[in-house]
C-alpha cells in the first residue's frame, strides 16, 4: 500500500497487503481486480484519516460506523463517481473486513447496515449464431496473412470459449496435460472451484489442428495456448486479436472474449437448455447471475413458446 504514509499506520497497511495477497493467491483474483480493490481501500483509508483528523489505525477501523461509510459514498458521488464504482468499493471493503474478522484483527459489522447502490439491471448482449460462426470462419481463414499455427491457435481458443463457455482466464490457464481432449473437460474456475464442461467435436478438431502446427514442445506441464515465444498466451493478445476480427466483420464494439461465453449460454437457453444446467456449465455460484440470460432474445424465446406450448398453438 505505497503512497499512504501519514494516512494509515503500519499495522493497517500490513493487514491490507495480507488481504490483497490472499485474494491473489488463494482466491485467484485477477491482477485487475486486485489493483481495483487496492485503489478502493486506499481511498477509504484516506477518507477516514481526513474525516477523523488522525492516522488510521486498527482501532479506527474497528470503530467505523454506517454513517462513516455513507459519508464516504457521498463524497465519492460528489466527485462524479458512479453507482457501479461505488458498489465495487463497498464490495472491496466488505471483503477486507471479513478477512480482518476471520484473522482476529477487527470485528466490525457496520457494512452489513449499508446497502450497495442500486445498479441498472442489464442483460448480456450475445452474438447471434450467424455472427459467432462468421467470427470463427474469419479466424480460420486468416492463416494466409498470419503464421498458420497462430491462426490455428486463435481458432482453437475462440472455438473453446464459444463451444464450452469458458472464461478467458480459465482457457489460458489450461496446460497440455488435458490432452487428448475427450467429451468433457474439468476446469478450475473462480474461487478454485472445479466444474466439468462439454467438449464438442468441433472444439476437439480445432485444438488437434492447432497442436499439429504448433512449433513448441507440448509436455504435460506446458501451457496449452502459447504466444510467439512459446510462453503462456497473454489475455491482452487475445483481446487485440478479437478487436481486429470484429473490425473486419463489422461486429459490435463490445465483442470481447467474454462475449463468446455469454453467447454460449444464451444460445443454449434459446434452444431449450435448463437454467440450472447452464448455471453448472458456467460455474456461477448463484442462479441469480445465470438468470440474467433469461432477459436475452425474448423474441426468440416467445417464438419457441408459441411453437411448442399446446395452449399457444391452440
Amino acid at each position: 500500500m505505497a503512497g499512504l504514509a501519514g494516512v494509515a499506520d503500519d499495522a493497517v497497511l500490513h493487514a491490507v497487503d495480507a488481504w490483497l495477497d490472499w485474494l491473489a493467491d488463494e482466491r485467484r483474483a485477477s491482477a485487475r481486480t486486485v489493483d481495483a480493490y487496492r485503489r478502493d481501500v486506499a481511498q477509504f483509508l484516506a477518507f477516514l484519516a481526513r474525516h477523523h483528523g488522525a492516522v488510521c489505525d486498527v482501532a479506527m477501523l474497528g470503530a467505523v460506523t454506517p454513517s462513516d461509510l455513507r459519508a464516504f459514498l457521498a463524497e465519492r458521488r460528489g466527485k462524479g463517481i458512479g453507482h457501479v464504482s461505488n458498489a465495487r468499493s463497498l464490495s472491496a471493503l466488505r471483503g477486507l473486513f471479513r478477512h480482518l474478522d476471520r484473522n482476529g484483527a477487527v470485528a466490525n459489522h457496520a457494512l452489513k447496515q449499508v446497502r450497495s447502490p442500486r445498479l441498472p439491471r442489464t442483460a448480456p448482449k450475445p452474438l447471434s449464431p450467424d455472427d459467432a460462426a462468421c467470427l470463427l470462419d474469419e479466424a480460420d481463414a486468416d492463416g494466409d496473412a498470419r503464421a498458420p499455427w497462430v491462426a490455428a491457435r486463435d481458432l482453437a481458443l475462440f472455438t473453446l470459449l464459444y463451444g464450452s463457455g469458458l472464461r478467458i482466464a480459465e482457457a489460458l490457464d489450461l496446460d497440455c496435460r488435458v490432452l487428448p481432449l475427450t467429451d468433457t473437460l474439468t476446469v478450475l474456475g473462480k474461487g478454485r472451484k472445479e466444474r466439468v464442461v462439454p467438449i464438442l467435436p468441433a472444439v476437439r478438431d480445432a485444438v488437434e489442428a492447432y497442436m499439429k502446427l504448433r512449433p513448441f514442445k507440448a509436455d504435460k506441464a506446458a501451457p496449452l495456448f502459447v504466444g510467439a515465444r512459446g510462453k503462456r498466451l497473454n489475455a491482452g493478445v487475445v483481446q487485440r486479436r478479437l478487436r481486429n476480427l470484429r473490425a473486419r466483420l463489422g461486429l459490435p464494439a463490445e465483442t470481447t472474449p467474454h462475449k463468446l461465453r455469454h453467447s454460449f449460454a444464451t444460445h443454449l437457453l434459446a434452444d431449450g437448455a435448463d437454467l440450472r444446467a447452464i448455471q453448472e456449465l458456467l460455474g456461477h455460484a448463484s442462479l441469480g447471475t445465470t438468470q440474467r440470460y433469461t432477459d436475452v432474445d425474448a423474441t426468440a424465446l416467445m417464438a419457441a413458446y408459441n411453437r411448442a406450448h399446446p395452449r399457444a398453438r391452440s
